[in-house]
């Protein structure tokens, strides 16, 4: 496929850029199908990074992009089923550990694709914008569940009723992103955190991203049998054996993912 609203570079490390900045790359049904196709496409790729085009990282939905004209009944419902509910699960679901490199404003959904993410990175000049109340909506895209969960009802109700934005600065103080860096570090912030990612052993990565995500709905003494299945598993790794060969050795070890 010819991607014309994203940038893909495949690689060991996939990079994603959202690619209309006249439209603070607000997602069309297109740019929808394009990211969807490129994660489908990540092949060997050890870490995903996902950022926007120009100054912003993501407005959410592009209002223009509608079939019905302006005023007429839209089913929304449509929308998220097809469109933002794919991709946020398909974010979820990647092995792959994915960054999101916030260079600007996030509002709306692109701001609850930001926090599907596993890592938020953003720049001190970043606002995280959950816009949906004052066009009479709920933050879709997963930020119902999110938010609660990544900064407590109380300041969850507050973004989500009142639109206020959020600096980036407060949003790691928070606890909601990983963290604000200054806007002319935020490449090297990123490209370190990649670097260290990719040299980490893939199938520990993958088994860490899988059980957090889905740790909410297990009791303690379900999670501590989960934690023993996934270590037997792991600690058959021929990655694991690298590991410690390795660092009996005094040597860097070469992991993969096997």
């Amino acid at each position: 496929m010819a991607y014309e609203t994203i940038l893909f570079q495949p690689g060991p490390v996939a990079r994603i850029t959202l690619n209309r900045p006249d439209r603070l790359n607000s997602f069309t049904v297109q740019m929808h199908v394009e990211l969807r196709d490129a994660l489908g496409k990540l092949g060997e790729a050890r870490v995903v990074v996902l950022t926007g085009a120009g100054r912003g990282f993501c407005a959410g939905q592009d209002l223009n992009d509608r079939a019905s004209p302006a005023g007429e009944p839209v089913d929304l419902g449509t929308t998220v089923e097809q469109q933002w509910n794919p991709l946020i699960r398909a974010l979820a679901a990647l092995p792959q550990p994915v960054i999101a490199r916030v260079n600007g404003v996030a509002a709306g959904a692109g701001a609850n694709v930001a926090l599907a993410c596993d890592i938020v990175i953003a720049a001190r000049s970043a606002k995280f914008i959950q816009s949906f109340s004052a066009l009479g909506l709920i933050p879709d895209s997963g930020g119902t569940w999110a938010l609660p969960r990544l900064i407590g009802q109380a300041r969850a109700l507050g973004l989500a009723l009142t639109g206020e934005p959020l600096s980036a600065d407060r949003a790691a103080e928070w606890g909601l992103i990983w963290k604000a860096v200054d806007d002319d570090a935020l490449d090297a912030d990123v490209d370190a955190i990649v670097a260290k990612l990719a040299s980490l052993p893939p199938l520990g990565l993958a088994a860490t991203k899988e059980m957090i995500r889905s740790s909410w709905q297990y009791s303690l003494d379900e999670e501590l049998d989960r934690q023993a299945g996934a270590m037997r598993r792991l600690g058959f790794s021929e990655d694991f054996r690298e590991g410690v060969a390795a660092f009996l050795e005094k040597r860097a070890p070469t992991f993969t993912g096997r």
